[in-house]
């Protein structure tokens, strides 16, 4: 049984917009004619931009129409994957990841400012309808810990205040750029230091 809440408000149609349209028929033509299903991912993930971050009970039904699937399937793959939403989550959606690296170097107090600058409970929008914020497994990003994702951007090594200064940006609708807040690119050692046989390790 899904833990995912399907929103108490829905829209009575849904269909791609031309432009979606046209790039769902190119997402089908990477697949046999006679395995269109399998593009039940791609196509619930172009939805769900659509629709502001959300997908609506009326995408899931006109996905299986457009992919002559029933409409049941297409509901368990978007209610079995944590990166479909089935109800709004705003135009900031934050993933803390709680999972051991993360817990060990700080996330839990990441947590706590989200409560205090997004809202009290995860998947509950702020007052201003613009971010919601939850917890989640392992993001894998275990080096750059604590992180968080935001939409599909990835917020790496956060302390207490780097990681209020990131949500109030959020809030305030002037997001501050991903990446590594202690200027690390990708995953590379934050300091070198020299071992016995002169060769410069982390």
């Amino acid at each position: 049984m899904s833990l995912k809440k399907v929103h108490h408000e829905q829209p009575e149609k849904f269909e791609f917009t031309q432009s979606n349209f046209d790039l769902a028929k190119k997402i089908l033509e990477k697949y046999p004619k006679n395995r269109k299903k399998s593009a039940v991912m791609p196509l619930l993930s172009l939805a769900q931009n659509q629709n502001d971050n959300w997908i609506p009970l009326a995408a899931l039904k006109y996905i299986g129409k457009f992919l002559s699937m029933p409409y049941i399937n297409v509901y368990e793959i978007a209610t079995f994957y944590s990166m479909y939403n089935l109800s709004p989550v705003g135009k900031y959606f934050v993933q803390v990841c709680t999972t051991s690296p993360c817990a060990l170097r700080g996330s839990n107090n990441i947590v706590k400012i989200c409560k205090e600058k997004i809202s009290k409970n995860p998947s509950e929008l702020s007052e201003n309808g613009l971010c919601s914020w939850t917890e989640v497994e392992c993001l894998g990003a275990c080096v750059n810990a604590p992180m968080m994702q935001v939409n599909t951007d990835y917020y790496e090594d956060l302390d207490d205040l780097s990681a209020e200064k990131i949500l109030n940006s959020f809030v305030d609708d002037k997001p501050l750029s991903p990446g590594s807040f202690r200027n690390r690119k990708n995953s590379a050692p934050e300091k070198e230091k020299k071992v016995s046989n002169g060769i410069k390790n982390a």
